[in-house]
This record gives structure tokens, sequence and C-alpha cells, in this order.
């Protein structure tokens, strides 16, 4: 028992230090504002300390999409695998472990953001504990800093450390703490639903993993709500923020990135599909028209007018066209009965007479 209080001790001073210099940082911005020794002001602290942790965690968030992102894709392969190797569970984990690695799918990668996250709650429940209690420093905590944070109240009467079970004899302390409990078992419950009915495949919805999924779907939030009644008011911002984060996140990821084959993808390309008609149909002044303008036309040579001949050439042109077997007195290219150089003959002689 001693080697694990070590252990933890080890692990929670650094998130002494972390989350106090994040808490004090935004307490001095509120500060500004709000009177540095009220309860908004730390209680807003604490959700600007918990956008900051959720912020830093959005890489595991991302590995924890990718991976349930798989372990939806494979589950037709994980069926045929039960089926195949059912009477031989030792064969089964064997076969199903290769599958995991060919596909590149950790199943506890889905866990990765939720256990990060119960050191630092465990370190800011102290924290607040401690503060109240003993008005104990902690990490960039002083002492003075410390019992304003365990003491602040919200709205001047309701204490941050407070808790549903131990309201300090205020019935506003148990509303406060109800309310806040069933906003984390809502935004919970909504998160989990709403990656089950949008973002997980038919042939992912029986099996051990749509198994897994509707058990955290109702276990999760009585957990919440159970757990909910000893927490903190403090303590109560933080997981009901983090919680809205996980569910816009979500959200967010289902609509811009679903998995193929679900019903948010269909929605997804439907959406694509009439964006597309629009574009098509009434393309704006930014679109590259390059594509669509019409080919230049080919240059026409100019015409090129015949040189004026005297009449002695004339008559020499005439005479070859005869021996080359034209009538007489006719031009090349010359329709038959055609008299115009003949009439002006005439007149050019007539005038020279």
């Amino acid at each position: 028992m001693d080697s694990i209080g070590q252990l933890g001790h080890y692990i929670l001073v650094p998130l002494y230090y972390a989350i106090s210099a994040v808490l004090l940082g935004w307490h001095e911005l509120f500060s500004l504002v709000l009177p540095a020794k009220g309860g908004m002001s730390w209680a807003l602290s604490i959700v600007g300390l918990t956008l900051v942790i959720r912020a830093a965690l959005i890489p595991l968030f991302v590995k924890q999409i990718n991976a349930s992102r798989n372990m939806q894709l494979i589950q037709p392969k994980v069926k045929e695998l039960q089926k195949k190797y059912g009477h031989d569970r030792e064969k089964l984990a064997q076969e199903t472990m290769a599958l995991y690695r060919e596909s590149g799918t950790n199943p506890f990668a889905s866990c990765l953001p939720l256990l990060v996250q119960s050191p630092i709650f465990i370190a800011l429940f102290r924290l607040l504990d401690q503060a109240a209690k003993n008005d104990k420093a902690n990490g960039f905590l002083t002492a003075k800093e410390a019992a304003s944070f365990g003491h602040a109240r919200l709205f001047g009467h309701i204490p941050i450390s407070a808790t549903f079970l131990k309201p300090d004899g205020l019935a506003s302390v148990q509303i406060l703490a109800a309310v806040l409990v069933v906003a984390m078992t809502i935004t919970t419950f909504t998160t989990q639903r709403q990656l089950m009915t949008k973002n997980m495949p038919k042939d992912a919805m029986s099996g051990p993993y749509a198994q897994q999924q509707k058990m955290l779907l109702y276990v999760l939030p009585v957990v919440f709500a159970v757990g909910g009644v000893a927490f903190p008011i403090g303590v109560l911002f933080y997981w009901t923020t983090t919680n809205l984060w996980t569910m816009g996140q979500q959200f967010y990821v289902i609509r811009r990135n679903p998995a193929p084959g679900t019903p948010a993808f269909e929605a997804k390309q439907k959406r694509d599909r009439a964006r597309g008609r629009i574009v098509t149909e009434t393309p704006t002044a930014t679109d590259d028209t390059s594509a669509v303008e019409p080919p230049p036309a080919p240059r026409q040579q100019p015409r090129q007018q015949p040189k004026r001949q005297s009449k002695q050439q004339r008559k020499r042109s005439r005479g070859a066209v005869g021996k080359a077997g034209g009538k007489p007195g006719e031009k090349p290219g010359e329709k038959p009965g055609d008299k115009r150089g003949d009439e002006d003959d005439g007149t050019s002689e007539g005038k020279t007479a």
C-alpha cells in the first residue's frame, strides 16, 4: 500500500503544478473584470482549465476516433472468426489479435482520453478539497490563494467546495449540484447515443463491439450520476464542461468525417451531391472559368486580290489556255459565257482608237 501511495504522489505532484499554473493564469485574467475572491472568477477559471486540457488532448481524441472507426469496419471479419473458431476460445483470441495487428487497430485506444483525464480529475479534486479543509498550498498555489480558492462562493453564498451530500445546510448547493449532475448524465448519454445511431455501420450493430457500446450507453450515465453527488461544485463544473466539449467535438467529426457505410456517411454524401448541383448550375464569380471558355476561332487568311495585268499580258495568257485545250479567249477558271474580259478589251480598244 505504501508503494501505491508513493506512486500516486509522484504522479499527482507534477499535475498539481500544471493544473495550478493554468488555473492561476485564468484567475488573473478573470480577476480583471470579476472580484478576485469571488466564486465566479474561480468557477470560470476551472472552465478555462478544462478547455486547455481538452485542447491538449485533441491528438488522443483523433486516435480514439480512428480506433473506433477501425473497430467498426472490421466487425464483419470478427464475426467470421467467431463462426470459424467459436469452439476454441484460445484460437479465437489469437486470430482476433492478429486481425487487430493487420488492420492497425488498438481496442484500448478508445479509452485513452478518459484514462488520461482521470489523474487530472483526481488532482483537481484534491487541490480543491485540501484548499477548502486545510488552506493547503499545492503546486503554484500559495496558502493565501489556496484559501481564496477553497472558500470561494458562487453568487455570494454557494461554496464551490460543497457537495450534494454535504451542502453546508444550503438547499441552493443541492439544487446547483443536481443541475450539474443531470447535465453530466445527459451529455454523456447523448454523446454515446449519437455515436451508435449515426456513426456505426449496420454490420456493427450486432456482436461484441455493439454490446460494449450499448453497455457504455447506459452504464456511464449511471456512474456519473452516482458519483456526481459526492463531487464538489467546482469539480462538477470541470466534468460538465469536458462532457460538453466531447459531445460537440464528436458531433463535428461525425458530420465532417463519418465512417463509411453509416447513416452519417450517407447524409454527408447527400449534402455533397446537393452542393455539387448548386455549383454546377450556378457557378460563382470566383470559379475558374478558363476551363469553360470557348477555344479561339482560327484566324482567316486575307484574300489575295488578283494582280492587274496589261493588255499584252492578257493576250499571252489567253493564248496559253488555247494551247492547253481550252476555248479561245477563255481564262483559266472562267466559266463559259463569262465575257467580262472581252468587254474590258473592247472598251480599252475603243478608248485607244
